[in-house]
């Protein structure tokens, strides 16, 4: 996996560097925007359309994103598989009853469970089920190779609270790398239902983390 996600990084990054404005300006006009709910106002539009112009994530339909809506575990599958470079996969068997190789989501959730990136619930994935904040955050962790924090105490209170060690530690890495800055100043909400547009920018942010990394590569 380490190469073509690697290499996928790379790429964006450079794209990224190249036509994404600076934060708080308008969305360049060279960017398309095909999604009439997706304004230059929007906190999330330049994760949003940078992702989709370079092939990471789509709308619901040919002219809406709808960033409010809750992000589905089929959703946020899809688009983590294409920024992790395991987009083109095929698979022959069914891991879960309700992600059958008919379906939009099975080679993404496939090559995620393999990879030890998600995992169901007995035989089943429910991929239109809609996904925390918190869960999130472990996924971005192991699927970007982050390095783990060893911190179990957070700067969010409501995090602190809970009583999940491996959780606290994985959205405290996000927090390490700069990929979260939270709902508020002390708080992640980590049950809140994660929402498209929050999605975007989580995976926008993580690539941009992790390319800070990649001055040398080693190819596996």
């Amino acid at each position: 996996m380490k190469r073509i996600f690697y290499t996928s990084i790379i790429t964006l990054a450079f794209i990224v560097a190249t036509i994404l404005p600076i934060t708080g300006l308008p969305v360049e006009a060279s960017i398309k925007n095909p999604f009439t709910d997706v304004k230059d106002s929007n906190s999330h539009a330049k994760a949003i359309l940078d992702l989709y112009n370079n092939g990471i994530i789509m709308g619901t339909t040919a002219t809406t994103y709808e960033p409010g809506q809750p992000a589905t575990r089929g959703e946020a599958a899809l688009f983590l598989a294409n920024a992790l470079g395991l987009r083109g996969i095929t698979y022959k068997n069914s891991l879960f009853k309700d992600v059958p190789s008919s379906s939009k989501y099975y080679n993404a959730v496939t090559a995620l469970e393999k990879e030890g990136i998600v995992s169901g619930y007995d035989n089943e994935f429910k991929p239109n089920a809609t996904l925390t904040r918190a869960q999130l955050a472990k996924m971005l962790t192991i699927g970007f190779e982050l390095q783990q924090s060893t911190q179990s105490k957070t700067i969010f209170t409501d995090v602190n609270k809970l009583t999940d060690e491996a959780t606290k530690q994985y959205i405290q890495t996000l927090v390490d790398y700069g990929i979260t800055k939270g709902t508020t100043a002390t708080t992640f909400s980590p049950n809140m239902k994660l929402t498209r547009g929050q999605l975007a920018t989580f995976l926008y942010n993580a690539i941009e983390a992790k390319s800070d990394d990649l001055t040398v590569i080693s190819v596996e």
